[in-house]
């Protein structure tokens, strides 16, 4: 029951960690003018993902600021969901173990 569980937040932090990438590349090639904005399928994916990271962001923005135009607040998330993918597996080892 509990790898279960572990297995599901792994899988969860997961889509997250994916949906963060998208987001971080999607923006570059905004920036950079690959793609542009006023189109309305580029738009509305934009849209959607900034919904989507902006609640995990905002709290991360307002302790350590953009420094230069440089936002740094991505890379932290990439980190904690790292650190709680490790967690969760080495959790999920231990519960793998103990149910044999």
């Amino acid at each position: 029951m509990i790898f279960a569980i572990l297995q599901t937040l792994s899988f969860i932090l997961n889509i997250v960690w994916w949906i963060f990438l998208i987001m971080i590349i999607m923006s570059w090639l905004i920036s950079f003018n690959v793609i542009n904005t006023r189109n309305q399928f580029v738009a509305s994916i934009w849209r959607v993902l900034n919904q989507i990271t902006e609640p995990i962001l905002k709290p991360i923005r307002r302790v350590i600021p953009a420094m230069g135009g440089l936002d740094l607040s991505p890379l932290i998330v990439f980190v904690i969901i790292f650190f709680l993918q490790n967690l969760i597996g080495f959790y999920a080892a231990r519960a793998a173990v103990g149910a044999l």
